[in-house]
């Protein structure tokens, strides 16, 4: 019984990463098309028990946006999809009109990638957000 119990539980972790890559695989295939048009701003969102979020904006050299996509769902059959309303706008010139319909984790990963956009385009690096397995297991430095 019990044998067949962790075998349930291998099969099933192996069946989660597999599904895991693929979806890496999918996300790493449309951020190489997306780069392959320009520069690209990502911002992330991740939600505990809820959806997390993933937008990238394709900019050109004068920062209008070509192209604009994201990934959300809690599960790993998210894929990224079309962001539709950015195309042509100038990424450090979004208005609040333009949230307009979208839910909080996108408005919140959309501001993730302004912000980071704007201190790489300055010369800064981003700071590493601590997760939950930092906390449970400090670094001895």
């Amino acid at each position: 019984m019990i044998f067949y119990l962790i075998l349930i539980i291998g099969i099933a972790w192996l069946v989660q990463s597999i599904f895991g890559f693929l979806q890496i695989r999918h996300f790493n295939k449309n951020y190489a098309e997306m780069r392959a048009l320009g520069r690209v701003a990502i911002g992330k969102k991740t939600g505990m028990f809820r959806a997390g979020t993933v937008v990238m904006f394709c900019i050109d050299k004068k920062n209008k946006i070509i192209k604009a996509a994201k990934m959300q769902g809690v599960t790993v059959f998210s894929r990224v999809r079309e962001l539709k309303g950015f195309e042509g706008k100038y990424l450090l010139k979004i208005a609040e009109e333009d949230f307009n319909g979208l839910d909080k984790l996108t408005k919140l990963a959309i501001a993730d990638a302004l912000r980071s956009y704007d201190i790489i385009s300055q010369g800064g690096e981003l700071r590493v957000k601590k997760g939950w397995i930092d906390y449970l297991i400090p670094n001895k430095k």
